[in-house]
């Protein structure tokens, strides 16, 4: 495996990074020169894209609309400030930020306000995922060891931990009220599991000697659901794919020299948003989820990366 893929993927286990698909009716080089309003932002929209860019000289939360015409930083604060994840209404955003030395997990309006803290332990706590009621959190961290995967309240009550192995299990994904998906390094490299939220009925859903990571999931009619994740398997660089939730229907949907990372469904299924190194610094793109018709969104000299799209 590649050891820059590594890197990028792995790091972040450890630390907080410091450093129709006619997507819009402006021109992309017009887009990008237009100058975002704080004041004409639209919260109540529903095509919203959260990502995280250090465009202000750190890592901050920004939200935009899935065009790319307007968008804001919701955050604002000097500590560093990623991983966000939408709440299954849309109106609030949990998030990890080190903003009291550590890295924990908070919780905020859509807006940015009430911001709330949800841990509070010496580990690093990342990469928080709703369950599809709300009810709960799924996150990882470090606080036994290695990273681990827990889920607790909404409230950040009750934290309970569901995986116990000495390699990294990171990033959980939900893939319905009872299961979740999560990256793990377990099997040597990594790979694609899914388990029960009690932590049983493990499963290695990739199970390939290439690096399998970042999961997102999408409901499905009947209760079933759809994976998308990245993978290095095609020759060396990454890529975005898709799966069935039990590892089969493998598509391969971004065939592109540069890699690409860190892809969001729309709430419709149709269009997948991610963020590649393809001109230069990482930027955010839109592709269908067939593969075809990829659209630029963001174009900055700062880093643009892990967009998620609003419910």
């Amino acid at each position: 495996m590649n050891t820059t893929h590594r890197a990028r993927r792995l790091a972040p286990l450890l630390i907080l990074v410091l450093g129709s698909v006619a997507c819009g009716d402006l021109p992309l080089e017009l887009r990008v020169e237009q100058a975002w309003s704080d004041e004409e932002f639209d919260f109540g929209a529903p095509d919203i894209i959260a990502f995280e860019t250090q465009r202000d000289g750190n890592r901050e939360i920004y939200l935009m609309v899935d065009d790319g015409s307007d968008g804001i930083n919701i955050t604002n604060h000097p500590a560093l400030d990623g991983d966000a994840s939408w709440s299954p209404d849309g109106e609030r955003i949990a998030f990890a930020s080190t903003r009291h030395g550590n890295t924990e997990i908070y919780l905020m309006d859509v807006d940015g306000s009430n911001v709330t803290r949800l841990t509070d332990h010496p580990a690093i706590d990342r990469f928080p995922s709703w369950s599809p009621d709300g009810a709960r959190i799924a996150f990882s961290s470090t606080r036994d060891g290695s990273s681990e995967i827990y889920v607790m309240g909404a409230d950040g009550s009750s934290p309970v931990r569901l995986t116990d192995h000495e390699d990294d299990d990171s990033e959980p994904q939900w893939l319905g009220p009872a299961t979740l998906a999560f990256l793990s390094t377990r099997s040597g490299n990594g790979d694609i599991w899914k388990m029960n939220v009690d932590g049983s009925g493990l499963e290695n859903l990739t199970d390939d000697p290439s690096f399998d990571g970042a999961p997102k999931a999408i409901a499905g009619s009947g209760g079933s659901a759809r994976i998308t994740f990245v993978s290095d398997r095609a020759g060396g660089n990454m890529d975005l794919y898709t799966m069935s939730a039990d590892g089969s229907d493998l598509r391969r949907i971004t065939t592109h020299p540069a890699d690409d990372f860190d892809a969001s469904w729309s709430s419709d299924g149709a269009l997948l948003a991610f963020d590649t190194n393809r001109n230069g610094s990482w930027d955010i793109y839109v592709v269908e989820a067939a593969g075809t018709n990829t659209v630029r969104l963001t174009a900055t000299d700062a880093d643009d990366e892990r967009p998620v799209w609003r419910p």
